[in-house]
């Protein structure tokens, strides 16, 4: 159990099958499922991209219930339109790479002050 855990800590970006290791932070309320904002992290260099989700993906239970600042732990492909999603997996924010923790936190902030007047 621990070996497979530590191959998994020092996992390359580049998965089988030409599959890429990304992480994920959802950055906007999800409208259209099949295309959610994120700050998505590959290779520890972070950019904005759409991630697309294919019919698999969309049926997913996790894909469901997305909600702006998820962390996510994502395989796929990097295509021109953003990041074409084969696996997903919602994580804790403190399991993504250090270029994502910050952007997770103020995006948990933003949303706790915004949302929390909301509630009374």
């Amino acid at each position: 159990m621990l070996l497979g855990l530590l191959l998994v800590g020092t996992a390359s970006t580049v998965q089988a099958d030409g599959e890429t290791l990304a992480f994920a932070v959802v950055s906007e309320v999800p409208k259209d499922k099949a295309r959610i904002s994120a700050k998505v992290s590959i290779s520890d260099a972070v950019s904005d991209m759409k991630l697309l989700a294919s019919e698999t993906i969309l049926n997913n239970l996790i894909w469901k219930k997305l909600e702006i600042c998820h962390a996510m732990k994502l395989q796929g492909f990097k295509v021109a339109e953003g990041f074409q999603v084969v696996t997903v997996h919602v994580i804790d924010a403190s399991l993504l790479p250090m270029s994502l923790q910050s952007i997770a936190g103020d995006c948990l902030i933003k949303k706790a002050i915004e949302i929390a007047p909301l509630v009374d």
